[in-house]
């Protein structure tokens, strides 16, 4: 069996940390690693073969204690990510997002302020809608981390996780 991985090998990888993120156009790749809770958000431009990557870890900068990183936050970041792939070349009219992520990695007796990943994922989403960027795939939820790479030449999203294995979206 062939793993998506081995087709990296000779590529080029930009590699975006915790409330980081990263703009670059075809043949580059981006991708994080560890995605749990948090969510990793593809954008990219189909024409221009821009595409940029933000590992976000939380929902709103609202009552946030620090505030310097806005690529922490949803609400913050999807906006920087968005003006750093216009700055680059990219076209907002025709951004696509595909997203992965917001697990529920820990159980806190059911309260659901506790789950960031749903938190997550909800503000990613209406931020998206907000900014009309349309989510055209998405592996969220559930209860595993997941490494995602976003392939630049052709879009594609392609989601590593121990529990469901490897696809690409």
């Amino acid at each position: 069996m062939r793993c998506f991985t081995d087709e990296f090998k000779t590529d080029i990888m930009i590699v975006i940390g915790m409330a980081d993120y990263a703009v670059t156009r075809s043949p580059e790749k981006l991708t994080t690693l560890g995605l749990g809770s948090c969510v990793g958000i593809a954008l990219y431009d189909p024409v221009t073969k821009i595409g940029g990557l933000i590992h976000i870890m939380l929902p709103t900068i609202e009552n946030a204690r620090y505030t310097d990183n806005r690529a922490k936050f949803a609400d913050s970041g999807i906006s920087i990510l968005i003006e750093e792939m216009i700055k680059t070349g990219a076209v907002r009219r025709r951004m696509v997002a595909k997203i992965a992520g917001g697990a529920k990695m820990f159980s806190f007796n059911n309260d659901a302020n506790m789950n960031i990943g749903e938190r997550n994922v909800l503000a990613t989403k209406a931020v998206l809608e907000e900014l009309k960027v349309p989510i055209i795939a998405e592996d969220v939820g559930k209860n595993y981390g997941r490494t995602v790479v976003l392939d630049t030449n052709t879009g594609d999203y392609y989601i590593k996780s121990a529990i469901k294995g490897e696809i690409i979206i």
